[in-house]
């Protein structure tokens, strides 16, 4: 199979996945809105996940499993699999005993993270954060298990079983906590956390266990591949570490701010990153083996090529699914949304923020490509120390536009932190090769951005017309509009780019009609 088709499948395989988790989290937060709403309460709970969040993506879920599958293949590969499970083991000692000494010494001190994250909330509620986090801390042990049971099975080429977990702790949050919301309230959601993560690793444990599972009680830090797999692990931790900043700035300040902002925040910031783990990342990720291996030969015009190619891919699909979002964020927040007790103007509260928030997908989803095209040429410095700088200027952005435009100000910090990222990234990277299809890139930006302002005219229009002239029940009306007008924003966009003739819309293309993978196979 050639690279190209390689890359496909990857790529097609792991927006699939992703679609599906982020759609079940989705579904997880219609349930919990329904029920409390927009409220100081939902922000107290929103902070509680927050520290929890925090641990589990810098330890495991983003930095240790980038490392682990690639280190732990390699033994595989070279049928090396007593040194793979030793490796792992190790692994695994060291993560549990980090992540019970994080634990321990978070439970004891949640008070004081707790006003350090949101300082402003009232004092009942700093009193509700910290009980919920502490509660919500005992599934952080039990997803750091499933995160590396996960790399293990991904690395035996089994991702059956690890997506039936993410399924099953979704529906353990949403089952648990509509069983007890009544008597327990936000409470019983923080339980239905825990009860999720732990069906989530109960189901991974037979595939384990049939994937030949060995444990080794050593701590030897002088093992090559644990040596290998934390070497890996940095820049990647370091990475995922700006992002989280940016995202507790913008919650400490929310915290000053009216009932629900952290709560408006939070909802629109996960549904402005539905295009980005749907399209950006897979794409970057899928294209990182390709632009690593042609580094290493010296195969400098194919890396740039590459690089120009997934960029332009990224943006001819993200700027409309931005744009798109935009013209589309009434109909879509009142229908999954707007019911029980997410009232009319819990929906306008997080339209203003998502506005602002959507026009840096097209930036976000660029960054996980930039990252990883230095990461191709052995340099982790640079986007760390950019990464730092957009953390300053995100500061800066907010403390200016808190003031006048509130929580849309803090969305559009985070926003224009994004683009400054990217664009100095560009420029490094220009500055490093001279040569990047600097042309091809903006052109690909100028005929995307000028078609998806097309395609908002067009659906804007058609959401208006049927407004006044739809007149069935208020959801099965919001439903049509957001249909109708998916429909022809797909098809204008996509008439207008064809008659341009991109090469990028043909990797595009080809993510969309390649065929789902067989899983588990």
């Amino acid at each position: 199979m050639s690279s190209g088709k390689v890359m496909v499948k990857a790529a097609s395989f792991m927006m699939i996945a992703t679609l599906l988790a982020r759609l079940l989290g989705l579904a997880r937060d219609m349930v919990f809105y329904t029920w409390f709403g927009q409220s100081h309460a939902t922000d107290a709970y929103n902070a509680a996940f927050s520290i929890p969040d925090l641990i589990y993506v810098l330890l495991v879920g983003g930095a240790l499993s980038s490392a682990f599958i690639p280190v732990f293949s390699s033994y595989l590969a070279r049928d090396q699999e007593e040194e793979a499970w030793e490796a792992a083991s190790i692994v695994f000692n060291y993560i549990m005993l980090v992540l019970l000494i994080v634990i321990v010494v978070a439970e004891i001190y949640t008070r004081p993270l707790m006003l350090l994250m949101v300082p402003n909330l009232p004092p009942e509620e700093i009193t509700l954060a910290v009980t919920l986090t502490r509660v919500m801390f005992i599934q952080t042990f039990f997803m750091a298990l499933s995160g590396i049971s996960l790399g293990i099975l991904n690395s035996k080429q089994h991702f059956i079983t690890p997506a039936i977990g993410s399924v099953l702790y979704n529906v353990g949050i949403i089952v648990v906590g509509l069983a007890l919301a009544r008597v327990w309230g936000i409470m019983a959601f923080s339980i239905g956390v825990v009860v999720g993560s732990i069906l989530n690793l109960l189901v991974q444990i037979p595939a384990l266990l049939k994937a030949g599972l060995r444990y080794y009680p050593s701590f030897n830090i002088h093992n090559p591949g644990f040596k290998k797999i934390m070497i890996l692990m940095l820049p990647v931790l370091l990475g995922l570490s700006v992002s989280q900043i940016n995202l507790l700035i913008t919650q400490n300040l929310a915290s000053g701010l009216a009932a629900g902002s952290i709560s408006a925040l939070r909802l629109a910031q996960r549904v402005m990153q539905l295009p980005i783990g749907i399209f950006g990342i897979p794409i970057a990720m899928a294209l990182f083996p390709g632009m690593t291996a042609q580094v290493a030969k010296n195969e400098m015009s194919d890396f740039k090529r590459t690089f120009s190619l997934g960029l332009r891919g990224i943006f001819l699909i993200t700027i409309p699914a931005g744009v798109g979002l935009i013209a589309l964020r009434e109909p879509l927040i009142q229908l999954l949304f707007q019911q029980g007790k997410f009232t009319a103007s819990d929906t306008a509260a997080t339209c203003l923020v998502l506005i602002s928030y959507c026009f840096g997908i097209f930036a976000y989803s660029g960054i996980q490509l930039l990252n990883r095209v230095f990461y191709s040429l052995q340099d982790t410095i640079t986007p760390v120390v950019v990464g730092i700088v957009s953390i300053v200027i995100n500061i800066v952005f907010s403390l200016v536009l808190i003031g006048p435009m509130q929580g849309r100000g803090l969305a559009l910090a985070y926003t224009l932190a994004g683009i400054v990222n990217l664009l100095v990234l560009i420029g490094i990277l220009k500055w490093r090769l001279i040569s990047i299809d600097a042309f091809k890139i903006f052109t690909s930006f100028v005929i995307a951005g000028a078609a998806s302002g097309v395609m908002y005219l067009a659906v804007t229009f058609l959401n208006n017309y049927l407004k006044t002239t739809l007149t069935l029940a208020p959801k099965l009306n919001e439903l049509i509009i957001l249909i109708s007008g998916i429909g022809l924003g797909v098809l204008v966009y996509g008439f207008i780019i064809l008659l341009f003739k991109q090469e990028e819309a043909q990797l595009i293309l080809g993510l969309i009609k390649r065929r789902i993978p067989r899983l588990g196979r």
